[in-house]
């Protein structure tokens, strides 16, 4: 890597890198990298992440999570199934730029329709291949995250000359920072959709056994599924519902899904989640999820250095002492006490008890909470599994589990009070 002037290939063709292009990546450090462009010609900047994840390239490009990140893949080898038209997580790709080392020649797999360079294209994703993404990792594990740039094509030029690498940088420290940005309305959808409840053998006319309201602050296509498996009606709404809209909607539950920006930014979830609450309405949120319960209970949350993205973190379940491999893709988490319990400081204890239910082996970030007098709990990770690990899929049942409990304890305390 070097922090020298660097000069463009022509472009072969207006949009698209050809195998002669020269991309360049520049963190805001000054730190530089050059390589040849993969995807789509141009200039993107955003906060830089890598993910450790072997597998489920297409997943992570689709995760709205990674909104306004360039991502890094520690995996050496990138693009050798293509694309497919089943395993995205959403509409469209969210990364602002990728970065990988070998990007595959040619797709090789029954089930592609494209490769996964036409899809970076196609979507305006712009990228950089041939880069020492293990040196590259190692800076971000050392430094911390920050705002990097890739830089390709015409935007390699100004006025007619290359552009040089401290012009470069300007532009990268001129993009907003990760921390402070609010962003789930971003990704969110603008109006309801309903997921009817398929059975864990996919029927279609299957009954449901109870109804979700889940709030998308950046949702994955796999996780109202893996609630309809389990029987539930799914009623995936837009971010800025208010809690007379979910009320409306007679829900047993309410889920608040994945999403990204800073937690701290996010005053309207933490206001509305704070109304379920009040309300006794069981509640299960994931990763984004997951940091807007604690902050609802009135606990803190903070920036970690580089973040936790890949399908390979182990976490511990304090409830069963069982270790799972978790699929995860954070850059915050919640700072609540990790021993025993402790009351929520929100408002003098307004919503009870509270303890941390797992927690990170690698680090011992707070991964999960339990509140102990409020029909709640959270992760800070992914069970819907896509692309995977399975460990964790059984949080999708201890949701039905905390709603049928509440519902018998509603109707016996009514039964009491009728005698």
């Amino acid at each position: 890597m070097t922090t020298e002037t660097h000069a463009p290939a022509p472009a072969s063709a207006p949009g698209r890198a050809g195998a002669d292009d020269t991309a360049v990546l520049v963190l805001e450090d000054g730190r530089t990298a050059t390589g040849r462009a993969y995807g789509a010609l141009g200039a993107t900047v955003g906060e830089i992440v890598f993910n450790t994840g072997m597998t489920g390239y297409q997943e992570t490009l689709t995760d709205p999570s990674y909104h306004r990140q360039i991502v890094v893949m520690t995996a050496p080898h990138i693009g050798n199934t293509g694309v497919n038209d089943e395993d995205d997580e959403s509409s469209r790709i969210w990364v602002s730029g990728y970065v990988v080392r070998d990007a595959a020649r040619r797709s090789s797999n029954w089930r592609a329709r494209r490769t996964l360079d036409d899809e970076l294209v196609a979507q305006g994703v712009v990228g950089i291949s041939d880069v020492d993404t293990r040196a590259l990792t190692r800076h971000l594990r050392e430094l911390g995250t920050m705002r990097a740039g890739i830089f390709s094509g015409d935007a390699l030029v100004r006025d007619g000359r290359p552009r040089t690498t401290e012009d470069l940088v300007a532009e990268v420290v001129s993009a907003p920072r990760m921390a402070g940005s609010d962003l789930a309305k971003e990704v969110s959808t603008d109006e309801v959709y309903t997921v009817e409840p398929s059975g864990v053998h996919g029927e279609s006319d299957a009954p449901a056994l109870g109804t979700v309201v889940a709030v998308d602050l950046g949702i994955k296509t796999m996780t109202p599924v893996r609630l309809a498996e389990r029987g539930l009606r799914v009623h995936v709404v837009p971010s800025t519902t208010t809690i007379e809209q979910i009320e409306a909607l007679s829900p047993d539950g309410v889920f608040f899904s994945n999403g990204p920006g800073d937690p701290g930014a996010a005053t309207v979830e933490v206001d509305l989640l704070r109304a379920v609450l009040d309300r006794g309405i069981p509640y299960f949120g994931i990763c984004f999820g997951n940091q807007i319960l604690g902050r609802a209970l009135g606990y803190e949350t903070y920036k970690l250095g580089y973040g936790h993205r890949g399908i390979n973190q182990p976490v511990m379940d304090r409830t069963t002492g069982k270790v799972e491999v978790t699929a995860h893709n954070h850059g915050f988490a919640v700072d609540a006490p990790r021993d025993g319990e402790s009351v929520a400081p929100h408002d003098d204890g307004r919503y009870g008890r509270v303890r941390v239910s797992h927690v990170c082996l690698n680090d011992d970030v707070v991964e999960g909470l339990e509140c102990l007098d409020r029909p709640a709990f959270s992760v800070q990770y992914h069970p819907e599994a896509a692309a995977g690990p399975h460990d964790a899929a059984y949080l999708f049942d201890r949701f039905v589990d905390l709603m049928n409990l509440t519902a018998t304890d509603g109707k016996e305390s009514t039964r009491a009070a009728q005698n």
